[in-house]
């Protein structure tokens, strides 16, 4: 895959988008946002790869929205081009992202780390939603998802009176997963998604699918996607090879089947 603002690489069986408009500390503009789900939708069809990073630079993972491009839109452009609904497509990824943040994950960035399945941070890490400084709300799901994962009150700090966590904070939130190390964050999550590409691909999407569904239901409706994924794992292969290994005291064998 050959990009102009991201780069890719794959680790064993770990798929790796890294943002790369240091010019721009990372922000996003239209070709930045459609080569990074081209990627992420280009490792979740190969089969090779297990689990996914997204990662920026040791300074930036990604400092928002290009302002310039949006300082002269029209609501009529912005609807438009479909620059915000691009953050939409990582609904439709099956396998696991991890959001390898450093540094700055401001405005679209936080946006695009907290819909990812997990985050590890370096020690530097911020995350924050300034666009009231500018006169606008997050609109790529900043104030839906910071209030499903912190609670009204924080939320509303965050998005009204541009509070921002620390790494620290964060961790201590449940923001995100594991603070690390300036050079060692990417390796942790690496590590992290190799440790979730040697699981059994079936019930991973599964589990995924049903995590998610708690953010989208009521109790009750979640339940029920909780079974409708549960149920048919029971004529995989992988569910026969996992029970066997598991009485034979030997690691599975996966096959994804």
């Amino acid at each position: 895959m050959t990009y102009t603002t991201v780069l890719t690489e794959i680790r064993g069986r770990v798929g790796i988008v890294t943002l790369n408009r240091p010019q721009a500390m990372n922000a996003f503009n239209d070709t930045m946002l459609s080569e990074l789900f081209d990627a992420l939708e280009t490792f979740d069809k190969d089969e090779q790869v297990g689990a996914m990073v997204v990662t920026g630079s040791e300074k930036s993972f990604a400092a928002g929205a290009d302002i310039k491009v949006m300082s002269e839109s029209s609501p009529f452009e912005m609807i438009n081009t479909g620059r915000v609904d691009q953050f939409d497509r990582i609904q439709k990824i099956n396998k696991v992202v991890i959001a390898a943040v450093s540094g700055w994950a401001l405005g679209g960035g936080c946006e695009f780390a907290i819909s990812c399945d997990m985050i590890v941070a370096s020690e530097t890490a911020k995350f924050g939603q300034p666009e009231i400084n500018i006169g606008i709300i997050p609109g790529a799901g900043g104030t839906q998802r910071l209030a499903r994962l912190l609670g009204k009150h924080l939320a509303m700090e965050m998005v009204i009176n541009n509070r921002t966590l620390s790494a620290a904070e964060a961790l201590q939130f449940g923001f995100v997963n594991h603070v690390a190390s300036v050079d060692g964050y990417l390796d942790k999550a690496v590590a992290l998604a190799e440790e979730i590409a040697a699981r059994a691909p079936l019930a991973v999407r599964m589990a995924k699918d049903s995590v998610d569904a708690a953010f989208e239901t009521t109790l009750t409706e979640g339940l029920k996607a909780e079974r409708r994924n549960f149920y048919p794992l029971f004529s995989t292969e992988d569910q026969r090879e996992g029970m066997k290994a598991f009485i034979e005291k030997r690691k599975p064998n996966w096959k994804g089947k």
